[in-house]
């Protein structure tokens, strides 16, 4: 353990400077002015995989953005281990509210800051550092795969996998695109929701008018979808729609100040729901308001407005059926239009959660290797947000281990304004994965 310690120390810098150059690729999978830089970065994940020695590196896409496929072959009688990540990233917001620029890695109190810089293009390097801890030749067979749409739900990450089945099939998944539960306690996610989304657009004029000539018998539609939305939680913030699955009981307490903090929730402003905070977190749905368009403030004149749209998002319980969580959002929305209002739903996706069980002796192997790594236990926990490619793994290959893992922390920020990697975190991430092969390719001796 030690050698391979001190060899990942020493390819830290190189692999920290890699991760420097592919941030600084504006991978926007969401927005088509950023596919040149979406298949640029391909390119880039895939020439970092040549120089690891890797001697089969593919670049696939199926009606799609890229993903980039790397092959070692599996010594006789070891296992194969998928590494996954995704080398696309979110949207930055407003650049000038950064700190400092969004696609220029800034190291500041021991935190490297950017968009992508840890959502998840330390994943690319984390399974980087663990491959070139081996030379080039690893003890286990190893795939890399590493997507190029996960921000935009993975809508061809079905046909990549039924189309390079072969290539893809593992005994091992490791998916790096997780969180931990605190810098320098790691995790293994056990739970994912799951997502549904759906825009709604309100009518109740067939034109806009004069709010002085018909206010007050005229209906606005940006009134009728504000008392709309306002129907899909309770007063005490519970989700108040139908048919939505909700588990509970999670092992795992949340501090409730805690949450706070990291949240940032304003004082005076309260949490919202019921019930334990693990299952509000990651075992029931939640509904948020991701948009509204509608006249802006700058151009408000006095108008009844015949239209207005929002797009909402809803994060399902691991257990629920992405289907009948938007047919019961439509059924809900449909009875509670206000005033008769016309009602009319345009694009909807969803993808599934997941329910992914740390046991085995696959997972044995990886929570000891997270241990010596990290010098602590590993907790395990659950994850509000959605990464549907899991229930895509765990549905294609359903024999093998599936091991879900990740670099961010409760201050990283991913997706938000000043997105950021621990130093620290990071290397024993990189340490840990490098282990983990280890244990496995030892155990084809020891069996």
């Amino acid at each position: 353990m030690n050698d391979l310690r001190r060899t990942v120390s020493d390819l830290l810098p190189g692999v920290l400077a890699d991760l420097t150059d592919l941030v600084a690729i504006r991978s926007v999978s969401s927005l088509p002015a950023h596919h040149g830089d979406v298949s640029a970065s391909a390119d880039a994940v895939a020439g970092l995989l040549r120089g690891a020695g890797c001697p089969d590196v593919r670049i696939v896409a199926e009606g799609g953005q890229p993903a980039v496929i790397g092959r070692w072959p599996a010594p006789e009688g070891a296992p194969t281990v998928c590494l996954y990540a995704h080398h696309d990233v979110q949207p930055t917001g407003d650049p000038d509210a950064w700190t400092s620029p969004p696609f220029e890695v800034t190291e500041r109190g021991g935190r490297l800051h950017a968009r992508g810089v840890v959502d998840d293009k330390a994943g690319v390097a984390v399974h980087l550092a663990a491959l070139r801890a081996f030379g080039g030749t690893p003890p286990v067979g190893v795939t890399v795969f590493v997507e190029g749409e996960e921000e935009v739900g993975s809508p061809t990450l079905a046909a990549i996998l039924e189309r390079h089945r072969d290539l893809l099939a593992a005994d091992v998944y490791v998916i790096c695109d997780s969180a931990n539960w605190a810098v320098g306690t790691p995790a293994f996610t056990t739970t994912l929701r799951g997502l549904a989304d759906l825009v709604v657009e309100v009518s109740t004029l067939d034109h806009a008018l004069h709010s002085g000539q018909y206010g007050g018998v005229a209906p606005d539609a940006l009134t009728a979808l504000v008392r709309l939305l306002a129907t899909l939680h309770d007063d005490a913030g519970d989700v108040a729609v139908a048919g939505l699955v909700r588990d509970d009981g999670f092992p795992l307490e949340h501090d409730a100040d805690r949450l706070r903090a990291e949240a940032g929730v304003l004082d005076g402003v309260e949490l919202l729901g019921t019930g334990p905070l693990a299952d509000r977190l990651w075992t029931r749905p939640a509904i948020t308001v991701l948009a509204v368009d509608a006249p802006s403030v700058a151009q408000a004149s006095n108008t009844l407005t015949a239209t207005a749209r929002a797009k909402i998002s809803v994060r399902l319980a691991p257990g629920q059926n992405g289907p009948a969580a938007l047919t019961a959002l439509k059924d809900h929305l449909t009875a509670h239009a206000p005033w008769g209002a016309r009602l009319t739903f345009g694009a909807e996706q969803y993808g599934h959660g997941s329910q992914i069980p740390l046991e085995g002796p696959v997972a044995d192997a990886a929570v000891a290797a997270f241990t010596q790594a990290w010098g602590t236990d590993p907790v395990q926990m659950g994850q509000g947000g959605s990464i549907p490619m899991v229930a895509d793994f765990q549905r294609t290959f359903p024999d093998a281990t599936v091991l879900v893992t990740g670099v961010c922390d409760p201050d990283s920020r991913m997706h938000g304004i000043d997105e950021s990697l621990d130093l620290g975190d990071f290397s024993k991430a990189c340490l840990a994965e490098a282990l983990l092969l280890a244990e496995l390719g030892a155990a084809v001796g020891r069996g």
